[in-house]
């Protein structure tokens, strides 16, 4: 997983020195490693703890940026440290909280301005866009705070008779702790744990943040508090926890490789049990060696914990991705070398009039579903589903003046197809007879513009009213109902498309300045740009989700702009000349552009 991250402008301020006017975003990247000084051993090549009050000596810029990087770590001891950096006389300013009440308020950096002062103390004020909410739990909750800036002071710890090695002091510091996105990356390992989804066919990944500085030995044991204490709270209406009153039994314990958990759980019910250890198998993320679960002290067969999740799959995928686009109105193979190819999955009577397609394997069947054209410029959805190729479709009963890329909601079984689709602003589910259905929404604004879902169908991105939202789905009972969007900063604005790059990652389109594709964390914490300098509004935006069944060496995907296609790694045009299966046009005559890409897969 990338640990890249676009810097703020206050970071690249407190790189470069003070100043104003630094501009909103910036092209630089860093490859996790945050320029902070390491004082406590590293993992991974990573600071596993934050420097020190002392550690930037009376260099203002290293140590406001140390200042913002102090909570980072175990959240039971992150008052203690912020207050080294705090000037004694003040830190009774700071109001300390216990327990799972400590929280972190994360920020992304905008612009710092440093000025001095006649009494030899520096006022500091940066301006912040706030992220979200660090909770104990490892959950980054939406941001609580509504503050765009804070503004304290410097003075040097030689004020009080010490020498110019003692470094400076913070006055008057933010009632808050604060941490940077920057200190967020650099000093915390972002996790996936599993929950089974609400009709207990598949696990679902939920994002968490570990402090590298917790030892290896406790390392299991959060992971299952995590998983004791439930889903994030965005994630809850898809999936379920633990059996209620259920509780960790001493500490997760491991040594040579074996690891024993111990569970206070109600009910004797082995296939629970068996699916408990399924899922702490995959939200032990790559960790090998042996699992005991033992249910009220009495232990269960000891597992090995990678033939669990070799036995166990996430994701029902058996081949990579093979490369599609539309042409002239039909589907056509896209051609890339050393990229696996086949043939278009529909009956060549069907395949035409086409403008946008989303196609999927289940099982043994391929799921169809385009946009294709109507009268008078309209637009239906046309759906088609059955052993390769598909041999007739279904269309809507309406048609509409625009309707998006349909996407479908992967099942790991027989049962039939279910899609989300964006018609007129307005979002819909679909079945297999095209029957379109509206889907209630609890949003600020009706307008909802783009849509994609998950590999494990439980989640889906949103782009309403020109901002990004995640929400969980519930697919119980053989309907489809979405839970609470959840809101996500971004750096972007207006945005234009969005698809899912990972598990926990989006490939967003917008603008930072001038039109960009960025990846973003499914918290919106952590975010990357890929492409600053699209050129052009993107239209349509589609990923390959990066995932442990059938993964891909780095991210893939394809977009489209002002009428033209492109791939990315390497970044090119996608000509006619990589479409398969079209006879050249007379010479004189211009081709047309390939357009709409996707994934099968």
């Amino acid at each position: 997983m990338r640990r890249q991250l676009l810097i703020g402008a206050l970071g690249a301020a407190l790189l470069l020195g003070g100043g104003c006017g630094i501009p909103a975003s910036s092209d630089v990247r860093v490859d996790g490693k945050g320029g902070a000084a390491t004082e406590a051993g590293s993992v991974g090549g990573r600071s596993s703890e934050p420097p020190t009050r002392t550690a930037s000596g009376s260099d203002t810029n290293a140590f406001v940026r140390n200042f913002l990087s102090a909570a980072a770590g175990e959240p039971d001891r992150a008052y203690e440290r912020v207050k080294q950096f705090i000037a004694p006389e003040h830190q009774s300013r700071l109001q300390e909280k216990k327990g799972s009440e400590v929280a972190l308020t994360v920020v992304r950096l905008r612009e710092a301005v440093f000025r001095g002062e006649s009494d030899s103390t520096t006022t500091v004020t940066i301006k912040v866009q706030q992220i979200g909410l660090l909770r104990a739990n490892g959950t980054l909750a939406p941001p609580v705070a509504t503050e765009t800036g804070y503004q304290f002071s410097l003075r040097s710890a030689a004020f009080g008779g010490d020498d110019e090695r003692a470094g400076l002091y913070v006055l008057d510091p933010p009632n808050v702790l604060l941490l940077t996105d920057n200190a967020l990356q650099e000093y915390y390992q972002d996790e996936s744990i599993y929950f089974w989804s609400s009709d207990g066919s598949r696990l679902v990944p939920d994002q968490r943040y570990l402090p590298l500085a917790v030892p290896d030995e406790r390392r299991v044991n959060e992971v299952v508090k995590w998983l004791v204490g439930g889903p994030s709270d965005w994630l809850r209406p898809g999936v379920v926890g633990l059996p209620d009153r259920t509780e960790l039994i001493n500490n997760a314990t491991g040594a040579n490789g074996r690891w024993e958990v111990n569970l206070d759980m109600s009910g004797d019910d082995q296939t629970q049990i068996d699916r408990l250890i399924t899922q702490l198998a995959w939200s032990l993320g790559n960790r090998q060696g042996e699992l005991e679960l033992k249910v009220r002290n009495n232990s269960q067969p000891v597992r090995d914990l990678n033939e669990l999740r070799l036995s166990e799959q996430l994701y029902p995928i058996k081949v990579g991705p093979q490369r599609f686009g539309v042409y002239e109105g039909a589907i056509r193979p896209l051609d890339f070398p050393g990229e696996p190819d086949g043939a278009v999955p529909l009956v060549a009577e069907i395949n035409r009039n086409i403008v946008s397609a989303s196609l999927a394997r289940a099982e043994d069947r391929i799921l169809a579903a385009m946009v294709v054209t109507g009268g008078k410029g309209r637009q239906r959805l046309a759906v088609g589903t059955g052993r390769d190729p598909v041999p007739g479709l279904n269309r809507s009963v309406l048609d509409y003046a625009s309707i998006s890329r349909p996407v479908w909601l992967r099942t790991v079984d027989s049962r039939p197809g279910r899609g989300l689709v964006v018609a007129d602003g307005r979002l819909y589910r679909f079945d297999e007879a095209a029957r379109m259905y509206q889907v209630p929404l609890n949003l600020p604004t009706a307008e909802v513009t783009a849509v994609a879902a998950s590999l494990d169908g439980q989640r889906v991105a949103l782009i309403a009213g020109g901002r990004l939202y995640v929400a969980a789905v519930n697919l119980d009972g053989g309907g489809v109902s979405i839970g609470p969007p959840r809101a996500l900063v971004t750096s972007l604005t207006g945005l234009s498309a969005v698809d899912w790059s990972g598990e926990a990652r989006l490939v967003v389109a917008g603008s930072a300045s001038q039109p960009a594709i960025y990846e973003i964390s499914v918290d919106g914490a952590l975010e990357t740009p890929l492409k600053t300098d699209v050129g052009a509004r993107v239209t349509h935006l589609t990923a390959y989700p990066t995932n442990r069944t059938v993964p891909l060496p780095s991210g893939a995907y394809m977009y489209e702009a002002n009428g033209v296609a492109y791939r990315n790694s390497p970044f090119e045009r996608i000509e006619v000349e990589q479409v398969r299966d079209v006879t050249p046009p007379p010479t004189g005559v211009r081709p047309s552009n390939p357009s709409a890409p996707f994934f099968l897969y």
